[in-house]
């Protein structure tokens, strides 16, 4: 039986074992979120030299970094954090650390691991059936052979090598770490059983304990199965179209930003990008849990893996194949797989304790049976079973396997249900802080709303203007990311117009953005704007725009004008504050919008509370406050824009829309909703709550179980047998109530 694998934690050896090999490199940074990695060296250094070693090291090390326990650090080396970033590198001095140069590299790809470990339960299962065939063979001969003793012994230890020779596996490579575990509990007791001549109860151990541990493999396998499904749909080639109007096949990993590619009638799109020609419609359910044809024509985002279905469409690359959707959901996944949560994590260390209490225990219950209650030490006579048969079957019962196997097995397979339909966990932690929440924080536009922001009129003031408030704001706005810009930007180029060259472009966060054109210094963002500087006191004399309208303001040279647009609400999101308002969970509207806006919204939608007109450290200061109400609060946020990357940050549970989310929250969020599915909340809050009760439930068992069976082997009522019976059972019981998560409606 195979429990989930706890990573080593000293992932540090790792990276030093590569400085040592590498004496031209002084130290190594990484940024496990935002995927950077740079080597230091002191002057020029060719690093394709060791490019690949350090990709395989990094690929090795990746997932241990979200690791609590602090790493070991060798002597000679030194660790410091800044900023999301860790440094690892030679201990020197600080002049000589001024002499380093950092030289930026590529995060390693992941690739797709081995295959060969997906059909281990096919294996055990064999092993266990020939287990099971060769024990049956001994129990005949055993009766109906008794003349031949040797033939039904043989027989037996044929089967006991079937059914133990996994666990043997197992328990060699731990003894060498000087660790014990099941495997080693199991195998003792079955090798001590033929001592007392109980060979058919030792067949029998290992028959039940190798046919739950196939069976564990395959419920374990089966939440394994959508990674592997994702990294089949990548594709491995794509068709270049060149500058003549050629097609080329390159290999995925030599495309470059800007390149035109061609997909065909059933290809698959081999990396993010911007439809240029053509229309289609593309195939997303791997990775937004989506069945329906999703339409795609000229300007619509096309998303690596999924597949084209009828009409031949061209796309220009828009992120890097290693930086796709697809890659960034499956390292989602795969590291999710292994970051544990904190019930696992005390069920690790409890389990791995609790093996050595219950070999401790055996041993001095075998004592207390044989000196205290004068029970034979080894020979069981008539209907007194002897104080060695009483010990071996309390080191059975009282085994934690199921209570190991507990929570792990429903974390993964909530992962993979989720991974499934649209929901990305980041870890087991995320699918139980989920599960708690009584307070949802949702930004307003792109979240509760479609974010798909429509230009309804452009104005200027004094009027006659509008076409330069048209120039100017598609110039600042061709360079943002905001959802207003992608509308301005998107109704500038419908409507043919010219773009004015832009220098000295600046992000003002949470205000609006400004720039230097040919006639001066421009400004577009929120009405604060325009309260200081030398337009200080003109937002009072402004017009207000209408309520169900969102507003930015242009400032040029001689010039002022605001663009007013409108935002839809998702059809989706009343059916969602509804449903979240019937679980009494309460929900507050956080957003940088208009208080009026705003309030019309949150009317519509029925939501609890509005804080609008708030900046990005507003925002965080609300979260917090939210947090520090009643003891019993625990905060959801969910948002999809960069300025909501600090309260997702600040809240319990952070939460992102995945199709249209920015990088910044993406990497920040626990729980990413694929295609801007707002709905897809309810399916992660359900997932999270029919976890924690399947948690509950395993725990149930698992502790029930050992506690009845401990009080029944005490009184001495428990054969063997049926102690084995019970152990293995409820083993298997525990594997198939967490695989209802993976299988079963989530309601």
């Amino acid at each position: 039986m195979h429990p989930i694998e706890k990573p080593s934690e000293n992932w540090t050896e790792e990276l030093v074992r590569f400085l040592r090999d590498r004496p031209e490199v002084n130290a190594v940074r990484i940024d496990p979120v935002a995927h950077r990695l740079a080597v230091a060296t002191i002057g020029e250094v060719d690093l394709a030299v060791f490019e690949n070693q350090l990709a395989a090291t990094i690929a090795a090390v990746q997932t241990r970094l979200a690791a609590e326990s602090p790493p070991k650090i060798p002597g000679g080396y030194s660790l410091r954090k800044e900023g999301g970033s860790v440094i690892l590198g030679r201990d020197t001095c600080v002049t000589a650390e001024k002499m380093w140069l950092w030289r930026e590299m590529e995060w390693p790809e992941i690739k797709a691991e081995p295959s060969h470990e997906d059909q281990e339960w096919r294996m055990l299962l064999i092993l266990a059936a020939g287990c099971g065939v060769f024990g049956v063979a001994g129990t005949f001969a055993k009766h109906f052979a008794s003349d031949l003793p040797w033939l039904a012994k043989g027989l037996f230890f044929i089967g006991l090598i079937a059914g133990g020779w996994d666990a043997a596996v197992d328990t060699w490579a731990n003894l060498k770490k000087r660790e014990i575990d099941i495997h080693f509990l199991m195998l003792a007791v079955a090798i001590g059983a033929t001592f007392i001549d109980a060979w058919g109860e030792a067949v029998l151990l290992l028959f039940l304990f190798s046919t739950s541990g196939a069976m564990e493999e395959y419920a374990l396998d089966r939440t394994q199965r959508e990674v592997s499904a994702l990294l089949k749909t990548s594709p491995k080639r794509a068709t270049l179209v060149l500058a003549d109007g050629q097609e080329k096949e390159v290999p995925v990993e030599e495309l470059q930003l800007k390149q035109r590619v061609r997909v065909r009638p059933g290809g698959a799109f081999a990396a993010d990008g911007t439809v240029v020609s053509g229309k289609s419609a593309s195939d997303e359910s791997t990775l937004t849990g989506e069945a329906n044809p999703v339409e795609k024509a000229i300007g619509d985002s096309v998303f690596s893996g999924t597949i084209n279905l009828w009409g031949t469409l061209d796309f220009e690359v828009a992120r890097l194949p290693s930086e796709s959707t697809l890659q960034k959901i499956i390292r989602l996944i795969q590291t999710a797989q292994k970051l544990k949560a904190p019930s696992e994590r005390f069920t690790d260390k409890f389990g791995t304790g609790y093996t050595y209490v219950v070999i401790g225990g055996s041993a001095a219950m075998f004592l207390v049976w044989w000196l205290g209650f004068h029970l034979p030490a080894f020979v069981n006579t008539g209907e007194t079973r002897s104080a060695f048969y009483r010990a071996m079957t309390l080191m059975v019962v009282a085994s934690p396997c199921a209570l190991v196997l507990s929570i792990p097995s429903a974390i993964l397979a909530a992962i993979a249900w989720g991974a499934r339909h649209g929901v990305l966990f980041r870890g087991g932690a995320a699918i139980e802080k989920l599960a708690d929440i009584n307070v949802v924080a949702l930004d307003k536009t792109g979240t509760l709303t479609t974010g798909e922001l429509e230009v309804i009129n452009y104005e200027s003031f004094p009027a006659g203007r509008e076409t330069e408030v048209m120039e100017l704001a598609y110039a600042l706005e061709a360079s943002s990311e905001h959802p207003l810009a992608r509308a301005i930007v998107r109704d500038a180029r419908a409507r043919g117009i010219r773009a004015i060259p832009l220098e000295d472009f600046q992000n003002i966060v949470g205000q609006g953005v400004r720039g230097r054109v040919a006639g001066g210094q421009t400004l577009l963002g929120r009405r604060e704007l325009l309260e200081a500087g030398p337009l200080a006191g003109w937002a009072e004399k402004l017009p207000p725009a209408p309520a169900e309208l969102a507003e930015v303001w242009v400032v040029g040279k001689d010039m002022l004008g605001r663009v007013l647009l409108r935002d839809q609400i998702r059809s989706e999101s009343k059916g969602v504050l509804a449903e979240l308002a019937r679980h009494n969970i309460h929900t507050v509207m956080l957003t940088g919008d208009r208080r009026q806006a705003a309030e019309t919204v949150a009317r519509e939608l029925g939501v609890s509370e509005v804080r609008a007109h708030l900046t990005p450290e507003q925002k965080v200061d609300a979260i917090q406050a939210l947090r520090l109400g009643p003891p019993s609060r625990r905060v959801a946020m969910v948002g999809d824009g960069v300025n909501d990357a600090p309260c997702l940050a600040a809240a319990d549970v952070s939460v992102a829309m995945g199709a249209r989310g920015s990088d910044a929250a993406l990497e920040q969020a626990e729980v990413i909703l694929m295609d801007d599915r707002i709905e897809n909340f309810l399916s992660a809050h359900r997932l999270s709550r029919r976890a924690r009760a399947i948690i509950r439930q395993n725990l149930s068992i698992s502790l029930g179980v050992v506690v009845i069976m401990v009080i029944a082997t005490a009184l001495g009522t428990v054969p063997l047998a049926i102690g084995v019976g019970a152990h293995e059972g409820s083993t298997l019981v525990v594997c198939l109530n967490s695989l209802r998560l993976l299988f079963g409606k989530n309601e």
